[in-house]
């Protein structure tokens, strides 16, 4: 690989290196399991302090969307995709609605999925079972744009070679990543991405001083953006971009809390003390890394003209090619970044591939097929479930990976996600919120939002109806099903199977 890439023998000795520490961590998190079950396996025996679960959630939300999907999206809009940073500081604050709450909640009754929180609460197969496979299919869209993303990391350095570049890229980190996943589970995960974390927070404090060094000042890129045939990338968001501002902060802010990843680390954490530093630690994030992601989309649409499509998407590596090429120092520099961007692709794919298998074994497979099954069984089918899944979309991204812009994959995972936001949001803090009602909304939401996003309707404008996403219109919908006919219910006096949990999560 040495030909394709435009690094040395120093760099790559460097590259294997890092990969290897991943290795490892992964082994010695197999040899550090206390017990051979889901629990341990999945949640790390719910013994996370403040610092290993502050990096994991760091470098599980910052992922390959953050590095390259809003650089990406960037230099296709321009400055008005500002909201990018918005949006992720939303995610934190949609935290607040419902995780301090579910911490205990898991503790106390032992969940393992996200799911495990829906059947408990709702008392419902149907329920639990339709919020499982929505989960599933929007993390596995998550999980292909990471695995896109690690094959357009190295398409845009190897320039003439990118094609075979993409595949290697894919093929080589996804099948590391599912080695030391399924070694060690969330604590080879969690010790990987602290590790991972401190060279992203350091990757990208690096490179905006190399982007200063290298193209000056961002008001000189705006110069340049507004001497072009594009100068309406720099010019203040109008209503219409308003309203997508509005609509992209609630729906990747609700989505994004409810990534099935992010609430296992949440029944992972130690004390609610230890959550919450994370939390407010956690809101300060977007300004080191989606604004410096940001930055660089504006640099390369000044400097690095002609990107189009889901070539865009291209940017970042396009711009570290640029760095790379004028010194020893940027070569250097360039390697440290690109083991950052590797760090944010493969510490958020690795947990979306561990939280798929979860669901799909313990929710599904489990609760469908193999009752019977043992903690023991079901871990070990879960590995099996993880090979099989990352081996599926692997090929997939390198079929698709001409086809699908990253922000176009984001949205549509969101556009699911959020479904299940009156059973997470409003069904902790409101035990009135009944089962037949929440079902029906969550039913009625997803066929709205599909319909939407997928239909052939002439007033959908980039995948969004007057500015919103068709998630946004799907939850106004669901929500209001849940909401007043759980009212309906009470007021006609009908009894509902929430009233036991009810009685013991007071307890």
């Amino acid at each position: 690989m040495t030909s394709v890439l435009p690094f040395g023998p120093g760099a790559w000795l460097f590259f294997t290196f890092y990969l290897s520490t991943l290795l490892l961590l992964g082994w010695l998190g197999r040899k550090a399991r206390k017990e051979d079950s889901m629990q341990d396996f999945y949640l790390a025996g719910r013994g996370f302090g403040f610092f290993v679960l502050f990096l994991t959630l760091y470098a599980t939300q910052y992922s390959g969307n953050t590095v390259f999907g809003v650089t990406g999206a960037t230099y296709r809009i321009g400055f008005p995709w500002l909201i990018a940073v918005h949006y992720m500081l939303a995610i934190v604050v949609f935290f607040q609605v419902f995780a301090f709450k579910l911490q205990p909640l898991a503790q106390q009754r032992g969940y393992v999925t996200p799911v495990d929180y829906i059947r408990d609460r709702f008392g419902s197969r149907i329920l639990a079972t339709i919020a499982s496979i929505v989960m599933i299919v929007a993390l596995s869209n998550y999980l292909l744009a990471q695995l896109m993303t690690m094959g357009r990391a190295l398409q845009g350095l190897a320039g003439p070679a990118g094609d075979i570049a993409y595949n290697y890229g894919v093929v080589g980190l996804a099948l590391i990543m599912v080695v030391y996943g399924t070694l060690g589970g969330l604590r080879a995960i969690a010790w990987t991405d602290v590790i991972q974390g401190c060279v992203l927070f350091v990757g990208f404090m690096v490179l905006m001083l190399l982007m200063l060094y290298q193209f000056g000042p961002i008001s000189a890129a705006t110069e340049v953006i507004a001497q072009t045939s594009e100068p309406e990338k720099i010019i203040r968001p109008d209503a219409s971009m308003q309203r997508e501002w509005l609509s992209y902060i609630l729906l990747v802010g609700i989505g994004g809390a409810l990534y099935p990843q992010a609430i296992q680390r949440i029944y992972s954490a130690k004390s609610i003390g230890t959550l919450k530093q994370s939390f407010a630690t956690m809101a300060f994030m977007p300004f080191f890394s989606v604004l410096i992601a940001f930055i660089v989309g504006i640099y390369a649409l000044a400097y690095v003209p002609g990107l189009e499509g889901a070539d865009a998407d291209q940017a970042m590596s396009s711009i570290l090619r640029i760095i790379q090429e004028q010194s020893i120092l940027g070569y250097a520099l360039v390697v440290l970044i690109f083991s950052a961007v590797l760090a944010a692709l493969m510490s958020t794919a690795d947990s979306a591939m561990l939280s798929i298998s979860s669901m799909f074994i313990k929710d599904i497979y489990a609760v469908h097929f193999r009752p019977s099954a043992t903690e023991s069984e079901l871990t070990k089918m879960g590995k099996r479930c993880s090979w099989i899944i990352v081996g599926a979309l692997t090929m997939l991204a390198i079929i698709l990976k001409e086809q699908t812009s990253l922000i176009g994959l984001l949205d549509r995972k969101f556009d699911l996600l959020v479904q299940i936001a009156p059973a997470f949001m409003v069904g902790i803090r409101w035990m009135g919120l009944r089962t037949g009602p929440v079902l029906i909304g969550l039913v009625v939401g997803l066929a709205i939002a599909l319909s939407l996003a997928f239909g052939p309707f002439d007033f959908i404008v980039e995948g969004k109806v007057w500015g919103f996403h068709p998630g946004i219109y799907g939850l106004v919908v669901n929500l209001s099903i849940a909401v007043f006919g759980s009212l309906w219910l009470a007021k006609q006096g009908g009894a509902d199977n929430t009233t036991s949990f009810i009685a013991t999560s007071n307890k």
